[in-house]
């Protein structure tokens, strides 16, 4: 986002402000009445949330882009996790991720976790993190053996590795919305909207890893 803040200012517009939080925090905050013109989520419910209280403006809703859930180890750790030796694998230690009662990174691990079958066995030995940066920090300070992330967290850190990805069946597609917001009066706020929205913004945003909706 500060990317494409940068880029959008490049061209001559006032530079963006951007405020980061949990997708949660910030649906909460916007609910509240807190001034803001576009919304980006990490997940549809809590776009949804905000569409349920009428605090979307018509029409501008849409998918920005999409990411994978991955499972990550320290940067020197050598696991090769499969979809037939990941339950067990994590069932042995603490497993860091998101909180899956409030945050979408959780959200999607438990599902994925449920689809395959191990959430039951894993779910006493889960660390619940605040965000998903949060849970990879657990990993890199070595506090967890692994860490459920996204694939674009995962490639942020040298500290880190890969250690398996989960099948993009065995959750519900990662998706992040972007609307602005009704209560919005920058007349800026629809061009910005449209600019993260184009080829050039995609562009952006594939440089870090996220994937096309």
């Amino acid at each position: 986002m500060n990317a494409a803040a940068d880029d959008w200012a490049s061209t001559g517009h006032q530079r963006p402000t951007i405020s980061f939080a949990a997708s949660s925090a910030l649906a909460r905050q916007a609910i509240a009445g807190a001034p803001a013109d576009l919304f980006v989520s990490a997940d549809e419910e809590w776009m949804d949330a905000l569409a349920a209280k009428g605090l979307l403006a018509k029409g501008t809703r849409a998918d920005l882009v999409g990411n994978r859930l991955v499972v990550v180890e320290p940067a020197s750790g050598r696991t090769r996790l499969t979809v037939r030796t990941l339950g067990a694998t994590l069932a042995r230690g603490a497993v860091a991720m998101a909180d899956p009662a409030a945050v979408p990174a959780g959200k999607y691990g438990q599902a994925a976790l449920e689809k395959l079958g191990a959430w039951q066995a894993i779910a006493p030995k889960v660390v619940r993190a605040e965000n998903v940066r949060a849970a990879l920090a657990l990993v890199e300070r070595g506090a967890a053996p692994f860490g459920i992330v996204y694939a674009t967290d995962a490639a942020a850190s040298t500290k880190v590795r890969v250690a398996g990805m989960f099948p993009a069946s065995s959750h519900p597609p990662i998706l992040y919305p972007v609307a602005r917001l009704a209560a919005s009066r920058n007349p800026a706020a629809e061009g910005f909207r449209r600019f993260l929205l184009s080829a050039r913004g995609h562009a952006i945003f594939a440089r870090f890893g996220f994937t096309r909706p």
